[in-house]
């Protein structure tokens, strides 16, 4: 399967599960993930990074990233395990 076959080129977003899941969320989600557990990111970087990826809980959940992937760091496994 292609990502055009999910979400051909002219479509931005899909509905899942009553949960509007826009193109680019998984992305968005691992951005995030990243710039939350860096080190060398800001205090300001880190809390929007964080603000994001609970915003982005209930699309990538939509598609299943949590069925089939463990997120590794406790940090990380946390705050969204709280977001539940």
């Amino acid at each position: 399967m292609k990502p055009e076959d999910i979400l051909p080129d002219d479509i931005n977003h899909t509905v899942l599960d009553g949960v509007r899941v826009r193109k680019g969320s998984v992305g968005a989600f691992i951005a995030n993930a990243r710039t939350f557990l860096d080190p060398a990111s800001s205090d300001e970087a880190r809390r929007d990074a964080e603000r994001d990826l609970l915003a982005l809980v209930p699309a990538v959940r939509a598609v299943g990233l949590f069925d089939l992937f463990e997120l590794r760091d406790p940090r990380l496994r946390a705050l969204i395990e709280n977001a539940r």
